[in-house]
Protein backbone atom coordinates (compact mmCIF):
# COMPACT_ATOMS: atom_id res chain seq x y z
CA UNK A 1 0.00 0.00 0.00
CA UNK A 2 1.11 3.47 -0.57
CA UNK A 3 1.17 6.27 0.91
CA UNK A 4 0.16 10.36 -0.48
CA UNK A 5 3.72 10.64 0.08
CA UNK A 6 5.00 7.68 -2.04
CA UNK A 7 3.52 8.00 -6.13
CA UNK A 8 3.36 4.59 -7.27
CA UNK A 9 5.38 5.13 -10.37
CA UNK A 10 8.42 5.46 -8.18
CA UNK A 11 7.73 2.75 -5.99
CA UNK A 12 7.09 0.68 -9.25
CA UNK A 13 11.12 1.28 -10.65
CA UNK A 14 11.95 1.40 -6.61
CA UNK A 15 14.01 -2.21 -6.92
CA UNK A 16 15.54 -1.20 -10.59
CA UNK A 17 18.58 -0.38 -10.94
CA UNK A 18 19.45 -0.47 -14.98
CA UNK A 19 16.21 1.68 -16.58
CA UNK A 20 15.62 2.29 -20.28
CA UNK A 21 13.85 5.47 -21.36
CA UNK A 22 12.34 4.85 -24.77
CA UNK A 23 10.24 7.56 -27.02
CA UNK A 24 7.55 5.58 -27.94
CA UNK A 25 6.02 7.73 -31.05
CA UNK A 26 8.58 8.76 -32.21
CA UNK A 27 10.31 12.45 -32.98
CA UNK A 28 11.07 14.86 -29.39
CA UNK A 29 9.29 11.97 -27.57
CA UNK A 30 12.88 11.03 -26.18
CA UNK A 31 13.00 14.56 -25.01
CA UNK A 32 9.97 14.13 -22.77
CA UNK A 33 11.91 11.37 -20.90
CA UNK A 34 14.41 13.87 -19.89
CA UNK A 35 12.69 15.03 -16.58
CA UNK A 36 12.76 11.05 -15.42
CA UNK A 37 16.48 10.54 -16.97
CA UNK A 38 17.94 13.35 -13.95
CA UNK A 39 15.67 12.25 -11.72
CA UNK A 40 16.49 8.58 -11.74
CA UNK A 41 20.12 9.41 -12.29
CA UNK A 42 19.72 11.47 -9.26
CA UNK A 43 18.72 8.13 -7.48
CA UNK A 44 21.79 5.90 -8.10
CA UNK A 45 20.34 4.37 -11.20
CA UNK A 46 22.01 3.91 -14.18
CA UNK A 47 19.68 5.34 -17.08
CA UNK A 48 19.72 4.48 -20.89
CA UNK A 49 17.79 6.41 -23.57
CA UNK A 50 16.06 4.42 -26.85
CA UNK A 51 13.64 6.49 -29.76
CA UNK A 52 11.61 5.33 -32.04
CA UNK A 53 13.33 7.30 -35.63
CA UNK A 54 11.92 9.22 -38.21
CA UNK A 55 15.54 9.64 -38.95
CA UNK A 56 16.14 7.70 -42.09
CA UNK A 57 19.37 4.69 -40.89
CA UNK A 58 20.49 4.58 -43.98
CA UNK A 59 21.74 7.94 -43.64
CA UNK A 60 23.74 7.42 -40.55
CA UNK A 61 24.84 4.05 -40.61
CA UNK A 62 27.98 4.77 -41.25
CA UNK A 63 28.83 6.78 -38.47
CA UNK A 64 26.30 5.07 -35.88
CA UNK A 65 26.71 1.38 -34.46
CA UNK A 66 24.16 -1.05 -35.48
CA UNK A 67 22.90 -3.10 -32.54
CA UNK A 68 20.16 -5.17 -34.48
CA UNK A 69 18.45 -5.05 -37.45
CA UNK A 70 16.89 -1.51 -37.99
CA UNK A 71 18.61 -0.17 -34.90
CA UNK A 72 21.64 1.94 -34.16
CA UNK A 73 23.46 3.75 -31.85
CA UNK A 74 23.46 7.45 -32.40
CA UNK A 75 26.03 9.67 -30.72
CA UNK A 76 27.22 13.02 -30.62
CA UNK A 77 29.39 12.25 -33.86
CA UNK A 78 26.56 11.26 -35.65
CA UNK A 79 25.94 12.86 -38.62
CA UNK A 80 24.07 12.36 -42.17
CA UNK A 81 26.30 11.13 -45.34
CA UNK A 82 25.55 14.57 -46.76
CA UNK A 83 26.77 17.08 -44.08
CA UNK A 84 24.51 19.01 -41.29
CA UNK A 85 21.31 18.43 -42.55
CA UNK A 86 17.41 17.48 -42.20
CA UNK A 87 15.12 15.92 -39.11
CA UNK A 88 18.27 14.51 -36.43
CA UNK A 89 16.65 14.88 -32.93
CA UNK A 90 18.86 12.11 -31.78
CA UNK A 91 21.88 13.35 -32.71
CA UNK A 92 21.43 16.45 -31.44
CA UNK A 93 20.31 15.65 -27.73
CA UNK A 94 23.21 13.34 -27.69
CA UNK A 95 25.31 16.82 -28.57
CA UNK A 96 24.20 18.48 -25.99
CA UNK A 97 24.84 15.68 -23.39
CA UNK A 98 28.01 15.93 -24.39
CA UNK A 99 28.60 20.08 -24.64
CA UNK A 100 26.03 21.10 -21.37
CA UNK A 101 26.41 17.81 -19.25
CA UNK A 102 30.21 16.50 -19.89
CA UNK A 103 28.22 13.07 -20.69
CA UNK A 104 28.81 10.83 -23.68
CA UNK A 105 25.08 9.29 -23.94
CA UNK A 106 24.30 7.28 -26.96
CA UNK A 107 20.53 7.31 -28.03
CA UNK A 108 19.49 3.76 -29.54
CA UNK A 109 17.53 4.34 -32.44
CA UNK A 110 14.70 2.09 -34.00
CA UNK A 111 13.49 2.51 -37.25
CA UNK A 112 9.97 3.47 -37.54
CA UNK A 113 9.71 1.48 -40.81
CA UNK A 114 10.75 -2.12 -38.43
CA UNK A 115 7.17 -2.91 -37.16
CA UNK A 116 6.15 -4.84 -34.08
CA UNK A 117 8.25 -7.85 -34.23
CA UNK A 118 11.35 -6.59 -35.10
CA UNK A 119 11.09 -3.82 -32.39
CA UNK A 120 10.38 -6.13 -29.82
CA UNK A 121 13.57 -8.29 -30.80
CA UNK A 122 15.57 -5.04 -30.90
CA UNK A 123 14.12 -4.05 -27.44
CA UNK A 124 15.13 -7.71 -25.73
CA UNK A 125 18.66 -7.08 -27.60
CA UNK A 126 19.08 -3.68 -25.12
CA UNK A 127 17.61 -5.76 -22.39
CA UNK A 128 20.37 -8.46 -22.47
CA UNK A 129 23.06 -5.39 -23.82
CA UNK A 130 22.38 -2.96 -20.84
CA UNK A 131 20.97 -5.88 -18.40
CA UNK A 132 17.59 -4.31 -18.28
CA UNK A 133 15.09 -4.46 -15.28
CA UNK A 134 13.25 -1.94 -16.23
CA UNK A 135 12.00 -0.06 -19.15
CA UNK A 136 9.97 3.50 -19.74
CA UNK A 137 7.88 4.26 -22.51
CA UNK A 138 7.46 7.78 -22.70
CA UNK A 139 5.26 10.17 -24.85
CA UNK A 140 5.02 13.15 -25.67
CA UNK A 141 1.20 14.14 -24.91
CA UNK A 142 -1.31 12.01 -24.04
CA UNK A 143 -2.53 9.56 -27.67
CA UNK A 144 -0.46 6.51 -26.17
CA UNK A 145 -3.09 6.18 -23.93
CA UNK A 146 -5.99 5.96 -26.51
CA UNK A 147 -7.30 2.63 -28.14
CA UNK A 148 -7.76 4.03 -31.34
CA UNK A 149 -11.52 3.67 -31.59
CA UNK A 150 -12.15 7.16 -30.35
CA UNK A 151 -12.89 10.21 -31.57
CA UNK A 152 -10.06 12.39 -31.43
CA UNK A 153 -7.51 9.53 -31.22
CA UNK A 154 -4.37 11.82 -32.56
CA UNK A 155 -2.02 9.82 -34.31
CA UNK A 156 -1.35 7.03 -31.87
CA UNK A 157 -0.13 4.60 -34.46
CA UNK A 158 3.41 4.50 -33.76
CA UNK A 159 2.97 4.80 -29.91
CA UNK A 160 0.88 1.15 -30.43
CA UNK A 161 3.76 -0.25 -31.96
CA UNK A 162 5.99 0.19 -29.47
CA UNK A 163 3.44 -1.04 -26.46
CA UNK A 164 2.44 -3.70 -28.48
CA UNK A 165 6.76 -5.03 -29.14
CA UNK A 166 7.16 -4.35 -25.40
CA UNK A 167 4.96 -6.62 -23.97
CA UNK A 168 6.52 -9.29 -24.20
CA UNK A 169 9.97 -8.29 -23.85
CA UNK A 170 11.55 -10.15 -21.33
CA UNK A 171 12.02 -7.35 -18.78
CA UNK A 172 10.24 -7.37 -15.02
CA UNK A 173 8.91 -3.96 -15.17
CA UNK A 174 7.50 -1.99 -17.78
CA UNK A 175 5.83 1.64 -17.67
CA UNK A 176 4.14 3.98 -19.78
CA UNK A 177 4.95 7.74 -19.06
CA UNK A 178 3.33 10.41 -20.29
CA UNK A 179 4.57 14.24 -20.47
CA UNK A 180 2.12 17.16 -21.45
CA UNK A 181 -2.21 16.96 -20.50
CA UNK A 182 -3.73 19.13 -23.42
CA UNK A 183 -0.50 19.47 -25.04
CA UNK A 184 -1.99 17.19 -28.06
CA UNK A 185 -5.13 19.80 -28.87
CA UNK A 186 -3.10 21.21 -31.64
CA UNK A 187 -2.76 17.26 -33.48
CA UNK A 188 -6.76 16.65 -32.60
CA UNK A 189 -6.70 14.57 -29.58
CA UNK A 190 -9.70 14.46 -27.11
CA UNK A 191 -8.85 14.90 -23.10
CA UNK A 192 -11.92 14.16 -21.95
CA UNK A 193 -11.21 10.51 -23.73
CA UNK A 194 -8.08 10.60 -22.28
CA UNK A 195 -9.66 11.01 -18.76
CA UNK A 196 -11.85 8.27 -20.06
CA UNK A 197 -9.28 5.90 -20.14
CA UNK A 198 -7.25 6.84 -17.01
CA UNK A 199 -10.25 6.33 -15.19
CA UNK A 200 -10.30 2.56 -16.87
CA UNK A 201 -7.07 1.97 -16.17
CA UNK A 202 -7.19 3.14 -12.23
CA UNK A 203 -10.29 0.40 -12.20
CA UNK A 204 -7.56 -1.68 -12.90
CA UNK A 205 -5.15 -0.53 -10.69
CA UNK A 206 -2.72 -0.07 -13.43
CA UNK A 207 -2.67 3.86 -13.10
CA UNK A 208 0.55 5.26 -11.07
CA UNK A 209 -0.35 8.53 -10.50
CA UNK A 210 0.81 12.06 -11.89
CA UNK A 211 3.18 14.40 -10.76
CA UNK A 212 3.89 18.72 -12.34
CA UNK A 213 7.12 20.14 -13.47
CA UNK A 214 7.69 23.25 -11.84
CA UNK A 215 9.93 26.24 -13.21
CA UNK A 216 12.27 25.54 -10.30
CA UNK A 217 12.88 22.30 -10.49
CA UNK A 218 15.86 20.38 -11.80
CA UNK A 219 14.82 18.39 -13.94
CA UNK A 220 12.04 20.95 -15.73
CA UNK A 221 15.42 23.60 -16.16
CA UNK A 222 17.37 20.34 -17.49
CA UNK A 223 14.07 19.72 -20.26
CA UNK A 224 14.09 22.96 -21.57
CA UNK A 225 17.60 23.35 -21.54
CA UNK A 226 17.67 20.33 -23.91
CA UNK A 227 14.78 21.45 -25.82
CA UNK A 228 15.69 24.97 -26.56
CA UNK A 229 19.40 23.65 -28.23
CA UNK A 230 17.86 20.84 -30.37
CA UNK A 231 15.95 22.57 -32.92
CA UNK A 232 12.73 23.73 -30.84
CA UNK A 233 11.04 24.50 -33.47
CA UNK A 234 10.72 20.99 -35.16
CA UNK A 235 8.40 20.19 -31.72
CA UNK A 236 4.88 21.85 -31.09
CA UNK A 237 4.63 19.06 -28.24
CA UNK A 238 7.89 20.33 -26.58
CA UNK A 239 7.19 23.89 -26.96
CA UNK A 240 3.90 23.44 -25.23
CA UNK A 241 5.08 21.79 -22.46
CA UNK A 242 7.71 24.67 -21.61
CA UNK A 243 4.84 27.17 -21.96
CA UNK A 244 2.72 24.99 -19.81
CA UNK A 245 5.99 25.22 -16.93
CA UNK A 246 6.25 28.93 -17.57
CA UNK A 247 2.94 29.53 -16.86
CA UNK A 248 1.16 30.33 -19.86
CA UNK A 249 -2.66 29.37 -20.14
CA UNK A 250 -5.09 28.60 -22.78
CA UNK A 251 -4.79 29.60 -26.69
CA UNK A 252 -0.53 30.31 -26.19
CA UNK A 253 1.54 30.25 -29.14
CA UNK A 254 5.40 29.21 -28.19
CA UNK A 255 7.92 31.61 -30.31
CA UNK A 256 9.24 28.60 -31.22
CA UNK A 257 6.44 27.29 -32.67
CA UNK A 258 4.54 30.14 -33.82
CA UNK A 259 5.04 29.97 -37.30
CA UNK A 260 3.41 26.37 -37.64
CA UNK A 261 0.45 26.92 -34.78
CA UNK A 262 -0.63 30.32 -36.17
CA UNK A 263 -3.96 30.01 -36.72
CA UNK A 264 -4.48 27.13 -34.93
CA UNK A 265 -6.51 26.84 -31.35
CA UNK A 266 -4.07 25.48 -29.01
CA UNK A 267 -4.76 24.54 -25.37
CA UNK A 268 -1.78 24.76 -22.54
Amino acid sequence: MNSLLQLPFFEQLKDSQNILIAGCGGGYDIFSGIPLYFALKARGKTVSLSNLSFTSQVEIIQSAEKIAPYCVAVTADSYFRGGDRGYFPESQLSKWFRSSEKEEVPIYTIDRSAGVKPSRKIYQVLAERLSLDAIVLVDGGTDSVMRGDEDGNGSPEEDMTSIVALKKVKVPTKILACLGFGVDCFHGVSHGRFLENVAHLTKADAFYGVLQLLPSMKEAQKFKQAYEACTPENSIVCSSVVSAVEGQFGNYHSPHTASRTKGSELFI
